[in-house]
């Protein structure tokens, strides 16, 4: 009996760049405002979120995450030949196939990677980072590109006041390489089907399709079950990471959740007692809720502006659809 030869691959893997696009359309609260009964200050206190950008018609899913990972691969300082798998998660990718990784993998001029899609919501983008660091440390691939993309406009009820006012479009990217030290710490990670119902798509395509129902597909949640889900059963997720990471939220430097909500953010931030001292992101005030694509936004901006720097230590964790999660620390690129 032959015995498979073991792999050779990094003893770790760590995040190396970080890239990002946003629309250039900016969408403030006054024009949701035209769809529903509400207030600028009403959405404000319930969101934080003040501005959302959403895509024109060249900005495509693919388009998008091209963009962010160009800018990624760039500041990682290595070439689109060398990324040895694409992984894109997204919702908003209406094409059931073939994966849109497929399509953004050759337009950066990636070779053969391998390229395929992932479909975990809100938590996406700590599903592809987990599977990157996976594919390194067992020796399938050196370097690996992770996006998170999506164009939640077209998934919109523009008249449904309890999500009219979340959602924006974006791109996010990281390049995961080796490491000698723990860059990216163990994965808290599951999902909690019986919740299914508090995020989803209004009804399938079929019914679309059929004629059963004559307005487009959009996604709905019961906002009240999914914010107590959140504040209470996510910050326990996130203090796993942290002891799985051997990580004292004294000695954090950066917190990068999902950009869902700031109640929820702020909410998380008193639970775990993080101390002032720990840079908190916020880009749903300027970005709205991107879903897969909001952690890495997020990322993205605190390094650009300076609140964040290359080589802190940030808690990452992302919730939704499922209902899944995902959470984990990481050295900042």
């Amino acid at each position: 009996m032959a015995k498979i030869k073991a792999s050779k691959g990094a003893p770790y893997a760590r995040i190396i760049g970080v890239g990002g696009y946003r629309p250039i359309r900016v969408v403030p609260n006054e024009v949701i405002l035209e769809h529903i009964d509400s207030s600028d200050e009403w959405i404000r206190s319930r969101s934080g979120i003040s501005t959302r950008h959403w895509a024109n018609d060249e900005e495509t899913v693919a388009a998008m995450s091209v963009e962010a990972s160009g800018k990624a691969i760039a500041d990682a300082g290595i070439t689109a030949e060398q990324i040895g798998a694409v992984i894109v998660s997204t919702v908003s990718h209406f094409k059931q196939t073939p994966a849109v990784a497929t399509e953004i993998a050759d337009k950066l001029g990636t070779g053969k990677a391998a390229a395929f899609d992932i479909s975990a919501g809100c938590a996406g983008f700590g599903y592809g980072l987990t599977l990157a660091k996976g594919l390194i440390v067992e020796g399938s691939a050196e370097y690996v590109l992770v996006i998170g993309v999506e164009r939640l406009s077209d998934l919109t009820d523009l008249e449904d006041r309890a999500t009219a006012f979340l959602f924006g479009d974006g791109a996010g990217a990281v390049v995961v390489g080796p490491s000698q030290e723990p860059a990216i710490g163990p994965t808290v990670w599951g999902s909690e089907g019986d919740k299914s119902e508090t995020i989803k798509q209004t009804v399938p395509w079929t019914d679309y399709r059929s004629g059963t129902v004559e307005k487009f597909p959009a996604i709905t949640q019961e906002g009240q079950a999914v914010f107590r889900w959140a504040v209470f059963e996510m910050a326990k997720v996130a203090q796993q990471a942290l002891d799985a990471a051997g990580v004292d939220p004294a000695d954090l430097d950066v917190f990068i959740p999902h950009q869902a909500n700031e109640r929820i953010i702020d909410s998380m931030v008193k639970t775990l007692k993080l101390p002032e001292s720990v840079t908190v992101a916020r880009d749903v005030r300027t970005t709205g809720n991107t879903s897969a694509a909001s952690i890495p936004l997020a990322m993205e901006r605190l390094l650009a502006t300076g609140e964040a720097r290359s080589g802190d230590t940030a808690l990452v964790i992302g919730f939704g659809a499922g209902l899944v999660y995902a959470a984990t620390v990481v050295t900042l690129p």
